[in-house]
C-alpha cells in the first residue's frame, strides 16, 4: 500500500505580507521574552516594573533580580496606587503551561496601566535561559 503525504505546512495558506506584518507587529505589543528583559536589567534599563505573579512562596524560592512580587489575587488598585499611569509592567508566572500572567496582565489592563507578558516565565529564565536567580524577598 502506498500512502501519499501532503505537506501540512502549507494546509492553510499563509497570511498576506501586510497582515502577517500587522499580527505580529501587535503581539510584540503584548509579549516581550526573557532575553530582552535580563538586557535591560543587566544594562540598568529601568523602563519598566517587573511583577512575579506567584505565591509569595514561589517568589522565596527562586524569582528574576528586580522582580517585585505582586501574586494575582493582590493586583487591585491600591495595589498599584504608587505608579504612575504610564508605568510598564513586565509580569511573569511559571512559564508557558501557567495561565497567572495573562490574568494578572488583563487585571493590569483593566487598571489603565501598560503592560506586556514575559513569556517563557520563570521556567525559561532559569532552566532555559540560565540567567540568574535570587531567593528571599
Amino acid at each position: 500500500m502506498n500512502i501519499t503525504y501532503k505537506p501540512l505546512v502549507n494546509e492553510t495558506e499563509a497570511a498576506q505580507s501586510e497582515n502577517a506584518h500587522s499580527h505580529f507587529q501587535s503581539k510584540l505589543a503584548y509579549e516581550t521574552d526573557c532575553s530582552d528583559v535580563y538586557n535591560d536589567i543587566k544594562h540598568g534599563l529601568n523602563a519598566f516594573v517587573l511583577v512575579d505573579v506567584r505565591s509569595a512562596d514561589d517568589y522565596q524560592t527562586s524569582h528574576v533580580p528586580a522582580a517585585i512580587n505582586i501574586p494575582v489575587a493582590r493586583i487591585t488598585e491600591k495595589a498599584l496606587e504608587d505608579y504612575p499611569r504610564d508605568t510598564l509592567f513586565i509580569v511573569y508566572c511559571w512559564g508557558p503551561g501557567c495561565n497567572g500572567s495573562t490574568k494578572a496582565a488583563l487585571k493590569i489592563s483593566e487598571l489603565g496601566f501598560p503592560v506586556k507578558e514575559m513569556i517563557g516565565g520563570i521556567e525559561y529564565w532559569q532552566d532555559h535561559e540560565h540567567y540568574p536567580t535570587e531567593r528571599g524577598g
